[in-house]
């Protein structure tokens, strides 16, 4: 799956509708952000993340992305799982990213039924 470029609305839907999200939030003029492009768009096409979303926000046009960054500064991850928060954090670097999606992975696809 491509990479998709959304806003804060899409995003709030987005995160419900796919097991697993990776939400990067951009801003102009960030170098790591142009630096970290190519390994985000190639891991959002590899086989083994096929079940996770991955999403682009320009946190300058969207409020609740750069609320959400709070003191940080892009490009800021977020991973959610099943429509909820599970780690964020500004990364620098492609192993970074790695190591938040394999932590991704571990999200369940179905919800497991109560017993």
């Amino acid at each position: 799956m491509k990479v998709i470029d959304t806003n804060d609305i899409g995003l709030r839907t987005l995160i419900h509708d796919y097991p697993r999200v990776l939400a990067k939030f951009t801003s102009e003029n960030c170098e790591v952000c142009d630096l970290l492009a190519p390994p985000f768009e190639r891991f959002a096409t590899e086989e083994r993340f096929q079940k996770t979303v991955f999403l682009r926000l320009d946190a300058d046009e969207n409020p609740v992305a750069r609320k959400m960054m709070a003191a940080k500064v892009a490009p800021f991850f977020v991973a959610y799982c099943r429509g909820r928060l599970l780690e964020c954090d500004t990364l620098r670097t492609e192993k970074e990213v790695l190591e938040m999606l394999s932590k991704l992975q571990t999200c369940p696809d179905e919800l497991v039924a109560a017993q």
